[in-house]
């Protein structure tokens, strides 16, 4: 599957984002090794600490349909720039895989390509295997 097909599923999911508090909308598009595609968009809460974001749901919806081998991800938004994964998302997506490709995307054709691996270098997956007290 090419970037832009995943983008175009990205583009797809944030039309149903609940942005009703930023107006800012993101879709995301999560492919699975088996090539399975799987779409979230943000859903916000009056109480910001509890809106979900687009990234997490995808990564929720792979999960529930039984897909865990996740290849790579492409985000959309309506901004300047590309946005890239807040730090919660980066770490749940790590749990998954490390090494994740992510394409971030604008709404007017903009992509940039990153590895999850260079945006969270040291994520915590593990950390309790290592613990000597647990």
């Amino acid at each position: 599957m090419q970037y832009s097909e995943l983008t175009a599923a990205a583009a797809r999911a944030r039309k149903n984002a609940y942005a009703p508090y930023s107006k800012f909308t993101v879709g995301a598009a999560l492919l699975s090794k088996e090539g399975k595609v799987f779409v979230g968009s943000n859903v916000e809460n009056i109480s910001f600490g509890l809106t979900i974001c687009a990234e997490r749901s995808a990564v929720a919806a792979a999960v529930v349909s039984g897909h865990r081998d996740l290849d790579a991800i492409a985000i959309l938004t309506d901004s300047k720039k590309p946005v890239l994964p807040c730090g919660a998302c980066r770490q749940v997506l790590a749990e998954f895989n490390p090494s994740m490709k992510i394409f971030a995307a604008t709404t007017d054709g903009e992509v940039e390509e990153f590895s999850l691996k260079d945006l969270l270098p040291l994520p915590t997956q593990g950390l309790l295997e290592k613990r000597q007290d647990v």
